[in-house]
């Protein structure tokens, strides 16, 4: 079977992002005035809570009750949430953050194979397109068919919903299809979108169950185009495989 597009998921995937967005956070908060501080113990545990606006209000959920001043901070968190973006986005653009092993050559193989590439990610535009810009070029949101960001979608990963956005904007059964993620709930949204899912977890999601991967890999170094579409052609219930 041919593959026809190759869907990646961003943090965690395309790049070990994570520790850069906790930074992020926290300077954010020094900026507003607040006292927060989010360990890397603490953020462990908020990632399992996708986007940052999300995470930020159940943070605030998670607070000492008091209706009026939750009531004020759940009304602050847009304008939080947009500083930590600017921050973000700056640290990104200063090299901070570098593509995970085989991502680039992947990217690369893809497009010589005429296999269009595509995001599925509960981020934002902005952060995609900067931390595309910086690791992959000027012109690197070109190479991308369908940009899928958080904010498309209602529902946020482990829903489904982005990953079926994409698939409706490539025109591809899903069948000729593969996701690429690091994290559980990723991994549970593209499945529930019936898509092929290749797993390599970041430092952050190392921990977390990947049993219903199709393959599960460290990394992906040594990932190639022809494997995939190989995997895909034994997956019961394809057109090679029946």
């Amino acid at each position: 079977m041919r593959l026809k597009a190759l869907i990646f998921d961003v943090d965690g995937t395309l790049a070990e992002t994570e520790e850069v967005h906790r930074c992020a956070f926290n300077e954010a908060f020094r900026r507003h005035g607040l006292d927060w501080n989010w360990s890397k113990a603490a953020y462990a545990r908020l990632l399992s809570i996708t986007g940052g606006k999300e995470r930020l209000a159940h943070y605030v959920a998670s607070l000492p009750p008091s209706v009026t001043e939750r009531g004020a901070m759940i009304r602050r968190i847009g304008a939080i949430h947009g500083t930590k973006t600017e921050i973000y986005g700056s640290m990104i653009a200063a090299g901070q953050v570098r593509l995970r092993d085989g991502v680039e050559r992947l990217i690369e193989e893809a497009a010589a194979a005429n296999v269009q590439l595509a995001i599925a990610s509960t981020t934002t535009l902005a952060n995609i397109e900067t931390l595309l810009r910086t690791t992959l070029g000027r012109y690197s949101m070109q190479r991308f068919a369908v940009v899928g960001a958080g904010d498309l979608v209602r529902h946020k990963k482990p829903a489904p919903e982005i990953y079926r956005y994409v698939l409706r904007e490539l025109g591809h059964p899903v069948r000729e299809c593969a996701a690429i993620e690091d994290s559980s709930s990723g991994l549970t949204a593209a499945k529930a979108a019936g898509l092929f899912t290749v797993v390599t977890p970041s430092r952050w999601t190392r921990a977390q169950d990947f049993s219903a991967a199709d393959l599960l890999l460290p990394s992906l170094s040594t990932l190639g185009i022809r494997e995939i579409e190989q995997q895909l052609a034994a997956v019961p219930g394809t057109p090679s495989a029946a």
